[in-house]
């Protein structure tokens, strides 16, 4: 086989399909020479004439008969199977889609997702998982993972791609029975009021404790916890307040007794990205995934 051009045997089905050599040179976009001095190489690695010259054209030997439908088969399988673009029906599939999200993510993207893909892909469904940077990058190199959404600044490799969704900023939350009643909070108010922390393994909420850091603005620290879901129900229960995500607090003001107010300072926004892995930048089930993404987050 390693001897053996695979590229002759569309040449002799040609020549089978049009009875002559210059028709199967017309039909493969070939000249004439090109075609004959093809199907001489055919003959020597067969050893068999193939086609033989007679008043009706070009007639096959019994060897090339034995040829014609395997020939047809490779080439129906290689445009199908191999050439053909991949073609992902949402409306069909019963695929399961694995996204890398923080808690915080789930709260800002699942639900519109779930949404569409109740309507789009009915028979698909979602598995929502949290890695670590290493643990992640492999996953998405590996398909484990189809899409890292929200906030991953350590997917740097060349191998990942990304796709900017929109910008984000931070809010205050404080309780909706506090006494202060402006929209914005003072830097005096802000500092002399307790507040809670959320250290959780998004490296969102790191932003802003660095921003602090760099200011050199200390706060009064009353509680700190990795848990996000448990602030809106103790802010409103206290005169604490926290700094969150905006997307976050309208979320929790949804559900609990608490107001958003802007923060005292100007602080540095971040942007939200969708993230895959180059090896499956073509894969048509990704790409729409992609796309559905891009369409209900992209463009703030």
């Amino acid at each position: 086989m390693h001897a053996f051009d695979l590229n002759l045997l569309p040449v002799a089905l040609a020549i089978y399909e049009e009875s002559s050599v210059s028709g199967a040179a017309r039909k493969l976009g070939m000249s004439q020479p090109a075609v004959s001095v093809a199907l001489n190489k055919l003959r020597k690695a067969l050893a068999d004439p193939l086609f033989v010259r007679t008043g009706r054209g070009m007639e096959p030997t019994p060897r090339a008969l034995s040829l014609i439908n395997p020939t047809r088969d490779i080439l129906l399988r290689l445009q199908t199977d191999v050439l053909a673009s991949e073609q992902f029906n949402p409306a069909s599939t019963d695929r399961k889609f694995t996204l890398a999200l923080t808690d915080i993510g789930e709260m800002t993207f699942l639900p519109r997702l779930l949404d569409r893909l109740r309507r789009d892909a009915p028979g698909a469904s979602i598995c929502s998982v949290s890695l670590s940077p290493p643990e992640l990058a492999l996953a998405l190199e590996h398909g484990e993972v189809d899409l890292a959404i929200g906030y991953f600044p350590d997917l740097k490799n060349r191998n990942f791609f990304q796709q900017r969704l929109f910008s984000h900023s931070f809010i205050c939350l404080i309780s909706a029975a506090h006494p202060y009643r402006g929209r914005k909070l003072g830097m005096e108010q802000f500092l002399e009021m307790g507040h809670a922390v959320i250290k959780a393994e998004g490296r969102s909420q790191e932003l802003f404790e660095q921003f602090l850091l760099r200011q050199r603005i200390e706060r009064r620290v009353v509680l700190s916890t990795p848990h996000f879901m448990s602030i809106p129900f103790l802010i409103a229960a206290s005169d604490l307040v926290a700094t969150v995500p905006r997307a976050v607090g309208e979320s929790f003001a949804q559900f609990a007794a608490i107001r958003l107010v802007e923060p005292p300072l100007e602080i540095p926004r971040f942007d939200l990205k969708q993230h895959w892995h180059r090896k499956y930048a073509k894969d048509g089930s990704n790409a729409w995934l992609r796309s559905v993404v891009a369409e209900l987050f992209g463009g703030d």
